[in-house]
């Protein structure tokens, strides 16, 4: 597992896996095994899930497959740039309503972000980079799977090996050499009244 540690701290003690995990977008281009891709799925599963309703799914393609390119294309220039050495690319989905009574899931987008914690904590575990992204056409995400309009589209993740910095443009060096900080908690944590900051 990396180690960032020297980098990042935390006020009070906490697992370092998740101190550790950081969205670096560095990657080799090596492909992933398949047990070490469903691994990242099976992690993801395990999420929290109201009613044990699961309602977030993942639709990936793999480098050097009929589906790569197709997924590549969906993306802005800018994340294409270092995602072509990434192994795969995963689109998340969440269905707004629930199969229990057909009844709308406020927590669906929840329930997907937890399951991706879960792929990115486990990947972390695993040396991997796992970047989630929001720069890609959702609509044109959308029309390829051939969405109805109860699914949601959450985000995009590139999954690889880490790569050499070097190979990244110079403005995005910095930020994988430099894992990001988090604001402290007195200004994320309100007891019994909530004060914007």
């Amino acid at each position: 597992m990396s180690n960032n540690s020297n980098l990042r701290s935390s006020k009070y003690p906490i697992n370092p896996i998740i101190l550790n995990r950081t969205s670096k977008r560095a990657m080799s281009g090596e492909t992933l095994s398949k047990e070490e891709l469903m691994t990242l799925f099976e992690a993801a599963r395990w999420a929290p899930s109201s009613n044990n309703n699961q309602l977030t799914r993942f639709v990936y393609a793999s480098k050097d497959t009929e589906h790569w390119s197709t997924f590549l294309e969906l993306l802005a220039d800018g994340n294409k740039i270092w995602c072509k050495n990434a192994s795969n690319l995963i689109i998340i989905l969440s269905r707004k309503n629930s199969y229990y009574k057909s009844s709308d899931q406020r927590s669906h987008s929840f329930e997907a972000g937890s399951a991706f914690e879960n792929m990115a904590i486990q990947g972390t575990s695993q040396n991997l980079v796992i970047h989630p992204m929001g720069g890609f056409d959702y609509a044109k995400a959308r029309e390829l799977l051939s969405l109805e309009n109860i699914w949601d589209i959450e985000c995009m993740v590139a999954v690889g090996k880490p790569g050499d910095v070097s190979s990244l443009p110079k403005e995005l060096q910095d930020s994988d050499n430099q894992p990001s900080t988090r604001n402290p908690l007195d200004q994320i944590v309100f007891e019994g009244i909530f004060t914007e900051k």
